[in-house]
């Protein structure tokens, strides 16, 4: 039994809604999660850069004792993953945009994928993507400008309305029945997002898998916390922790941290 804290990174506030599905699962796991969003979004950075920033955001949960680190952006996992895996002692855990699901289900041979730059340009994204697609029609778009609203809090905004609905019309034009958010941010769109897309498109996002996956990874390597701990969770900010507090809700410890 191990009580030392599961460890969460992600450019911003968005990787918060991979930390409300860990939480919803393991309620006894301590948390800590960190919010680069100094430094968000992480999509248009080049690898180098990408790399740099998940080590410091690594060596920071690292130094507050975490047991495991959930690389909870899909542009630090697909970017940097391999070689956070490669360097530290601890169990990672990555997000990957969830292709695979849509394109083995979809039945117009049509899917969408919004995420950022960072994502679709990398080679994991690619690799994946050739490995469940023969045969499917993938329309692939950047998400640009979506994360900078959701970190200042204008997820309702007209501007926010203006773009996702640029985005989507080609996919709906295509025919899409499944779209895949490829970005952690993204979640918190999808209230907006079924008030655009057609009733018969199916919004997929990683949030669940990642924390089964977390579970699996911890009993494992015997790093559970016993069932009875009472999970603490804090979130650390290096921008407006009251756009964080606001997103997270709830009796949780929420500061500002310059990281």
């Amino acid at each position: 039994m191990n009580t030392s804290p599961i460890g969460i990174f992600d450019s911003g506030v968005g990787g918060t809604s991979i930390w409300r599905e860990i939480h919803k699962l393991l309620p006894h796991e301590n948390t800590i999660y960190l919010a680069d969003s100094k430094n968000a979004p992480y999509g248009p950075k080049g690898k180098q850069k990408i790399v740099e920033l998940s080590i410091k955001n690594t060596e920071l949960l690292l130094g507050k004792g975490c047991k495991l680190i959930v690389v909870a952006c899909n542009t630090a996992t697909t970017n940097a993953i391999r070689y956070l895996r490669e360097n530290y002692n601890v169990p990672f855990i990555g997000i990957e945009p969830a292709i695979k699901p849509a394109a083995l289900q979809t039945k117009s041979n049509t899917i969408g994928i919004l995420a950022t730059k960072g994502t679709l340009s990398s080679e994991l994204f690619h690799r994946t993507s050739d490995l469940y697609t023969s045969g499917v029609t993938v329309i692939e778009q950047i998400g640009e400008g979506l994360v900078p609203l959701i970190e200042n809090g204008e997820i309702n905004s007209p501007k926010m309305e203006k773009l996702l609905n640029l985005y989507l019309q080609p996919m709906i034009a295509a025919n899409i029945d499944y779209l895949v958010l490829g970005c952690s941010h993204y979640p918190y769109l999808i209230p907006k997002l079924q008030t655009l897309l057609p009733k018969h498109v199916t919004i997929i996002d990683s949030g669940i898998a990642v924390a089964k996956q977390t579970q699996a990874i911890l009993e494992r390597h015997t790093l559970s916390a016993p069932k009875m701990n009472s999970g603490t969770c804090i979130f650390y900010s290096n921008g407006n922790p009251e756009i964080l507090r606001d997103i997270v809700q709830g009796n949780f410890t929420v500061e500002a941290l310059d990281f």
